[in-house]
């Protein structure tokens, strides 16, 4: 997590970030949109991960729960910025 939160000072995530970190340096800088877009259209469990979380941050819970169940994790239910933590840990030590 640290080193994605250090990057958040810069303009832009970098390059070499996969899709799914990506798209939570997009969503911490409260880009949603840009965020929803590198998920969007990626299919493994990461990018579904990140995908139900942006859903959930949006407050479609219905759609949420669809990504969730594609991303083989149980529906979350804690605070937003703690999920955000919990994948940002998960993706950057490549687990699940």
């Amino acid at each position: 997590m640290v080193e994605l939160s250090a990057s958040l000072s810069n303009a832009e995530p970098a390059p070499d970030l996969a899709p799914p970190l990506a798209a939570l340096w997009w969503a911490a800088k409260g880009n949603w949109d840009a965020a929803h877009k590198i998920v969007q259209d990626e299919s493994d469990a990461h990018s579904a991960w990140v995908h139900a979380y942006l859903h959930r941050v949006e407050g479609d819970l219905s759609n949420a729960g669809y990504w969730y169940r594609q991303a083989g994790q149980p529906l979350a239910k804690d605070a937003l910025e703690v999920e955000w933590e919990r994948l940002v840990l998960a993706l950057e030590g490549g687990k699940s």
